[in-house]
This record gives structure tokens, sequence and C-alpha cells, in this order.
């Protein structure tokens, strides 16, 4: 196995562990539901991958198995997985970038704004702080194999793009060799990811995150934690600063209205023409 692999593979390995911790008190069909469609959004769960079994999920979870029955009855109705029979049978991913797309918007329509602003800011210190101890004991083979890895990923399809930068990402975090930043840092970024990856229809907004991201690299290399700091508050702020304009866009349709144009005009240029919703122009926050 290549370096490049071992280190996507470890960072995906931690995602998936995000998305099987057990879910504890909240041991809803809902929350079992809402988990396993921010794994299949992070990228966590791919394509075609088969799910564990029903007795598996309950146990890793630690809800019932009818809990986990149910949840897996609502994702197939979403199109989001799909049932197959015969020996190597079970659930598995569907190919479901629309669901998903509309899923993680109608999520960022009912998040408030601030709490969105609230998000980023988290992301950003954490992201800061693991990039700090980068600098510091990040060693400059390891450096290399995100910046290789990030340079042939610049041209992907967005999905695939979406998953390899988060898995660098989260090397990234790694390399601070803190445990509890590490933690924290997938704890945030699963949270994130499904509005980050809304951004990935727009081109010019991907070659941004890209480039930034590769700076960053960059900096933490040449051991300039002011320099990284910087680099990561100011990409922070574009995307949450786009995912606002987005969000007011979606709200202008409603919550029960059709959001298909607005997600079609991402890579158009057509987001944020006009940042506010008739309630936010009269001084409303949602």
């Amino acid at each position: 196995m290549t370096p490049q692999a071992q280190s996507s593979q470890s960072t995906s390995s931690r995602m998936r562990m995000a998305a099987f911790a057990p879910i504890g008190d909240e041991g809803r069909t809902e929350a079992v539901e809402a988990r396993l469609v921010r794994a299949i959004s992070t990228g966590a769960l791919i394509e075609g991958e088969r799910l564990p079994s029903e007795a598996e999920l309950a146990q890793l979870l630690g809800v019932a198995v009818v809990t986990v029955r149910e949840a897996l009855d609502r994702l197939r109705s979403r199109g989001l997985i799909e049932t197959r029979r015969g020996r190597s049978g079970g659930s598995y991913v569907r190919s479901s970038e629309g669901a998903v797309d509309e899923i993680n918007a109608r999520a960022l329509m009912r998040t408030p704004r601030l709490a969105l602003a609230d998000l980023g800011v988290l992301y950003s210190v954490i992201s800061s702080a693991c990039a700090e101890y980068a600098c510091r004991r990040a060693t400059a083979e390891e450096l290399e194999i995100v910046q290789h890895v990030l340079i042939e990923a610049r041209e992907l399809p967005a999905g695939a793009w979406r998953r390899r930068v988060t898995d660098m990402q989260l090397e990234l975090a790694a390399l601070s060799q803190s445990v509890r930043l590490t933690s924290e840092h997938v704890r945030v970024q699963t949270e994130f990811t499904p509005f980050l990856a809304l951004q990935d229809a727009d081109i010019d907004q991907r070659h941004a995150a890209h480039d930034a991201l590769l700076a960053q690299v960059e900096a933490i290399a040449a051991g300039d934690a002011v320099a990284a700091h910087g680099i990561v508050q100011a990409s922070v702020r574009a995307a949450v600063s786009w995912l606002e304009a987005f969000r007011a866009d979606l709200l202008a349709v409603g919550e029960g209205g059709d959001i298909a144009p607005v997600l079609a005009r991402r890579g158009g240029g057509g987001i944020g023409v006009d940042r506010n919703t008739p309630a936010e122009r009269q001084g409303g926050v949602r």
C-alpha cells in the first residue's frame, strides 16, 4: 500500500468511527437516521458500500434493532440506500448525490444564521489549533504526502474531491499529534462537512477552498503558525459567507418549496444575488 493510500485509509477510518459511535440516550429512529445520512454526506459511507447488518448497527450505535430497522426503512424511502437479496445481500449505499444535496440544503435552511456562523468559528478555532501544533510536530515527509495527494485531487469530480479533501483536512489535524484536538476536529468536521459540500458544484468556490488548503500545508511546512492561522480563518470566513448567501436563496423559496432550481444555480454564479429573504430585509433573523 502506498503512503498516500495509507493516509487516506487512516483518515477515512476516523470518519467511520464517528459514524458508528454509540448514540446513547438519543437512541431514537430520527437520531439513527440523521447519523447515517451524515455519514453518507461526508463520504464516510460511499456509493456501493454495504452497511453492517441491523444487529451489528444496533450494537455499534447502542440502540434497539427495531430502531435501526425503522431508520433504514426511512433511508430506503429517501433513495439513500437499497436492499439486495441473495448471498451478498444487505443494505447498500445508493448513488444519490442529488438526494444528499437536497437533504443537506434543507438542513442548512433549518440552521439559524447565528448557529451557522458559530459553527464556522468553532471549526476555524479547532483547525487553527491543529495547524499550530502541526507546525511544531509534523515531519517534512508527512506534509509532502498531504501536498502530493492534494495536488493530484484538484480536478477530481466534486464528490471524489470532497472525500479526498476531507481526508486531508483530518490528516492535518492528526499531524498535530494531539489526540483531543484530533477527536474534536473529527466531531466538528463531521457536522460541518455536509454544509461545506453544498459549495462543491461551484467550481470557483471549490478551487478557492482547494488552493487555500494547499497554502495552509505550505505554511505548516515552513513552520509559520501565524500564516497558517490566517489562511484557515480566511478560508472558513469565505465558506460561511457563501453558505449564508445560499441559505438566503433557499429561504426565499420557502421550507415547502421546490429548491431544485436554487441547487442547480450553484455552478452558474447565481448564488447570493439577493442575500436577504423578504423577512430578513424587514429586520427578521432566522
